[in-house]
C-alpha cells in the first residue's frame, strides 16, 4: 500500500525523472554543436565542482527556508535553464544554462530524499526506497521511448522545451500538495565533522565508495556511451532511444522485489551478485563489432541489471543508517554524482590518448567496477 503522504512525492519523482532521463543522453552530444568534444569533459568537471559546493549549503538553506521552499526555488532555475537550453543559440548562454541545469538536478535529488525519508518508517526502508525507485525508473523507461522521435523531429530544442513543460509541473506540484509538509530538525553538522562520522562509520563509508563508483559508472555511460553509438556506429537517435529503453528496464523490474528481499536476507549478498554481472558485461562490449541494435540494447540491458541492483542496495543501506534529519549526510552522500562527474573525465581523457581504440574505455569501467566488488565483499549487513 502507498501512505498517502508518499503519493504526492512518488508522483513528483516520477514527473522530475521523466525531465531528467529525457536530458541526461543527449548532453554531451548536445554541448558538441557549441564547443569542440576535446573541451567536452571541462564543462562537466565545472558543472560537477559547482554542484558540490551548492550541495554543501543544502542543509544551511533547508534549516532557513524549508525544504519546499528551497525546492520550488531549484525547480524554477532548472525551468529557467531549459528554456535557455531550448531557445539560445550562443555558446555562451548554453554553457552556463547547462552547468546551471546539471547542478539543480543533484540538488532536487537530494530535496526529494528528505521528502521520502520523512514519509518512511525504520521497518520499511527497503520496501519504500524500492517503490520509490520503480516509480523514478518507469519514468527513465518511458522518456526513452519518446526521446528518440522528439530528436527526429525538433532536433536538441524540442526535447529540452518539453523537458521545460515537464519541470512546470513539478513546480506546480511542489506549490499545491507540499505546503504542510513538515520540516525535521536538521542536525547541522561542520564539513569536517561529516567527514569524521563517515570514516567513524565504516560500513557508510564503504557505501559511500559503493555508491560514487556506481556514479562513476552512469557518468561514463552517459557521458561516452551516446557518442560511441551515435558516431562511432552510426545508430539514429530512434534507434538509440530504443536500445535506452530496453536497456533501463531492470530498473523498473528489479528495484520493488530487491527492496523487499533486502529486508530479509540484507544487502551484501545482493550487492556482490550486482557487481559481478555489471563487471562481466561491460568488458564484453569491446568485443562486439556488430551494428545489429538488438544485440546492443542486450548487452546494456544487463549491464544494467547490474547497476540496478547496486543501486538498489546502496540506497537501501544508506538510508537505513542514516535518518532524514541528517541532513548533512544525506547532502553528502548525494556529492557522489557531481564527483564522479569530476573523476569520470579527468580519468576518461588520458585514457583515450591512451588507448587505439574508443571502444577501450569499456575495459577501464570494468576495471573500476571490480574496486566497487572488492568493497562489498568487506560490507557486513545490517541487523
Amino acid at each position: 500500500m502507498i501512505k498517502h503522504g508518499r503519493k504526492t512525492i512518488y508522483l513528483t519523482g516520477f514527473l522530475f525523472s521523466i525531465n531528467l532521463a529525457l536530458t541526461s543522453y543527449i548532453g554531451s552530444s548536445f554541448l558538441e554543436k557549441y564547443i569542440n568534444i576535446d573541451y567536452l569533459s571541462i564543462v562537466y568537471i565545472v558543472a560537477a565542482i559547482i554542484t558540490i559546493i551548492g550541495l554543501l549549503e543544502m542543509p544551511r538553506l533547508m534549516t532557513k527556508y524549508g525544504n519546499q521552499n528551497v525546492s520550488i526555488f531549484i525547480s524554477g532555475l532548472a525551468f529557467i535553464s531549459l528554456l535557455l537550453l531550448a531557445f539560445s543559440q550562443s555558446s555562451f548562454i548554453v554553457i552556463p544554462a547547462f552547468i546551471l541545469y546539471f547542478a539543480s538536478g543533484s540538488f532536487f535529488i537530494t530535496n526529494l530524499d528528505i521528502f521520502i525519508e520523512e514519509n518512511t518508517s525504520s521497518k520499511d526502508v527497503g520496501e519504500t526506497r524500492g517503490l520509490y525507485l520503480t516509480f523514478i525508473n518507469i519514468a527513465w523507461v518511458i522518456a526513452q521511448i519518446v526521446s528518440g522521435s522528439i530528436i527526429e523531429k525538433s532536433s536538441y530544442s524540442g526535447i529540452y522545451l518539453f523537458s521545460a513543460g515537464i519541470m512546470a509541473l513539478v513546480t506546480c506540484s511542489l506549490i499545491l500538495f507540499f505546503n504542510k509538509f513538515e520540516d525535521p530538525i536538521y542536525k547541522k553538522m561542520s564539513m569536517l565533522k561529516t567527514i569524521h562520522f563517515f570514516r567513524r562509520n565504516k560500513n557508510v563509508s564503504k557505501i559511500y565508495i559503493i555508491n560514487l563508483i556506481l556514479k562513476f559508472f552512469y557518468a561514463w555511460m552517459v557521458i561516452y556511451t551516446p557518442i560511441y553509438l551515435h558516431q562511432n556506429l552510426n545508430f539514429g537517435w530512434d534507434k538509440i532511444g530504443l536500445i535506452f529503453t530496453i536497456m533501463l528496464l531492470p530498473f523498473v523490474i528489479l528495484d520493488l522485489p530487491l527492496g523487499r528481499l533486502s529486508d530479509k536476507i540484507g544487502e551484501k549478498k545482493i550487492l556482490i551478485t550486482g557487481f559481478i554481472i555489471a563487471v562481466l558485461s561491460i568488458i564484453l562490449i569491446p568485443f562486439i563489432n556488430s551494428s545489429d541494435w538488438v544485440i546492443w540494447a542486450i548487452i546494456l540491458f544487463s549491464t544494467r541489471t547490474g547497476a540496478a541492483t547496486i543501486e538498489a542496495m546502496s540506497e537501501i543501506y544508506f538510508f537505513k543508517e542514516v535518518t532524514n534529519e541528517k541532513s548533512d549526510e544525506i547532502s553528502f552522500f548525494r556529492n557522489t554524482l557531481p564527483l564522479s562527474y569530476i573523476l569520470a573525465p579527468l580519468i576518461a581523457i588520458p585514457t583515450l590518448m591512451l588507448i587505439p581504440s574508443f571502444k577501450y574505455l569499456f575495459f577501464v569501467l570494468g576495471i573500476i567496477l571490480l574496486l566497487g566488488l572488492l568493497v562489498s565483499l568487506r560490507l557486513k549487513d545490517i541487523k
